[in-house]
């Protein structure tokens, strides 16, 4: 009997996420993204790991950190970028656009991805080594996630279109309940929240993997370094300075235990400065030389005070586990940030508004959600003119708003005045007028040279 001839199925594609990493802090967003259902189903899950630090030789990645083993189990495999381009630095090297059909051919060979389906999730996407893997995968759909406070800060340099066109969402944990994120809303993408309890349960895993010492009675005041010396931030004696004045800040509020959790990097003589200070003035401060998370000793020590200068861990402390915080430092900071578009300015912002001060002089205003998305706005406006110029409207609200005098240290009068803005200098308006000004200027800056 005779008949059409009937066609072979086509075999359905597999799906294969692949999701970059270079923290055990985004590791653990991750595992809680994926515990939450905040990704579809995969045939295949790789954890890419990054190993970022200057000398990666001599650091652990984050697949090594204690208390990782407790989330293997959400990936199929763990593979390293580093050994990928060794020897070269993942944070110093990008693909050229000759060699891409050559690399992504490589990639998928190497990787075991055949004609797999990608799907991305990727952290810093204007940078390397995030931007890298995004251009060897050019058909993948992206997720950004951001594991800290710089994803409400606007995206620091101009993407290719053809890359940030990929992002369809950014995925972030709700740090500042009711502030909206600024990252890569110029490409249309979603912010969606990790939900805090997944968060909280991964660090449980995490602390349960690698128990420390039981707290015992009152919870000692934590202070949190971050190395800003190695940023070029501060010098190395102005963050010693910054680190006592933690020391003293707490001691000054009643605290006489103290912990410590310095940098892993930061040198071991800051430790012993605060160590002899705390004595002399009658405390006991101990340094914490785990490589843990700090989220992790917040449930092991239950502290009665977290201090530090902006970090992230600041806001975790204070919105996931409801623990009293305090600032030190922002101020000087926030002055001494150059250039002004410097990616750190918004979480300084931040935390300099929502965070109360360790030392009392500050003159701080109450401010509500709305105004603090218009100030942060306002702030991402003036980063990013030409990446956000739909913030301006935003940002003219603010500057001429009640709390615009309580948030001026914010601004720069240069930066205002060169962006037209309220608080800014007026600008001559004859052509001949302006260029002898800015004559003036390039003068001005000769003599001080």
């Amino acid at each position: 009997m005779s008949g059409t001839p009937t066609r072979p199925r086509a075999t359905p594609r597999r799906t294969t996420q692949i999701f970059c990493a270079s923290t055990l802090y985004g590791a653990v967003t991750l595992a809680a993204a994926l515990d939450s259902g905040c990704f579809g189903p995969a045939d295949r899950r790789i954890l890419l790991v990054t190993n970022n630090a200057a000398v990666p030789e001599t650091t652990p990645a984050l697949d090594e950190a204690e208390g990782f083993a407790r989330l293997r189990g959400r990936f199929d495999d763990v593979l390293s970028w580093n050994e990928v381009i060794s020897p070269l630095h993942p944070a110093g090297w990008t693909p050229r656009a000759s060699d891409l059909p050559l690399l992504q051919r490589h990639l998928r060979r190497l990787w075991g991805l055949g004609d797999d389906r990608i799907e991305l999730a990727l952290e810093s996407l204007q940078v390397t080594p995030a931007l890298a893997v995004a251009q060897l995968l050019p058909d993948a759909p992206i997720t950004v996630y951001a594991d800290g406070l710089m994803s409400y800060g606007p995206t620091r340099n101009k993407i290719d279109p053809l890359i940030g066109g990929r992002v369809d969402r950014l995925l972030h944990l709700d740090l500042v309940p009711g502030l909206a994120p600024l990252l890569l809303a110029e490409f249309g993408a979603v912010a969606e929240t990790v939900p805090t309890e997944a968060f909280t349960k991964c660090v449980e895993e995490l602390a349960e993997a690698a128990p420390g010492p039981a707290a015992e009675g009152d919870g000692p005041a934590l202070l949190l370094g971050q190395y800003l010396a190695a940023l070029d931030l501060l010098t190395v004696a102005e963050e010693e300075e910054l680190h006592l004045r933690m020391v003293r800040g707490a001691v000054a509020r009643g605290h006489r235990r103290l912990v410590f959790k310095p940098h892993p990097t930061a040198p071991d003589a800051w430790s012993r400065t605060l160590v002899r200070a705390a004595e002399e003035l009658g405390a006991e401060l101990a340094v914490e030389h785990r490589p843990v998370l700090a989220e992790v000793l917040y449930r092991e020590l239950r502290p009665a005070l977290v201090v530090g200068c902006f970090s992230t861990a600041l806001l975790t402390a204070h919105t996931f586990y409801g623990l009293p915080v305090a600032r030190v430092g922002t101020r000087t900071l926030l002055t001494r940030l150059t250039p002004y578009q410097n990616s750190n300015r918004v979480p300084l912002t931040v935390v300099d508004t929502v965070v109360p001060p360790l030392e009392r002089g500050d003159d701080d205003a109450e401010v509500g959600t709305e105004q603090l998305n218009d100030l942060v706005a306002a702030v991402g406006f003036a980063m990013q003119p030409k990446i956000r110029p739909e913030l301006r409207e935003a940002a003219v609200r603010h500057l001429s708003g009640p709390l615009a005098a309580h948030t001026r240290h914010h601004f720069t009068r240069r930066r205002l005045t060169v962006l037209g803005l309220p608080g800014g200098l007026p600008l001559p308006r004859h052509p001949k007028v302006r260029r002898l000004a800015r004559r003036a200027l390039r003068l001005r800056r000769a003599l001080k040279r």
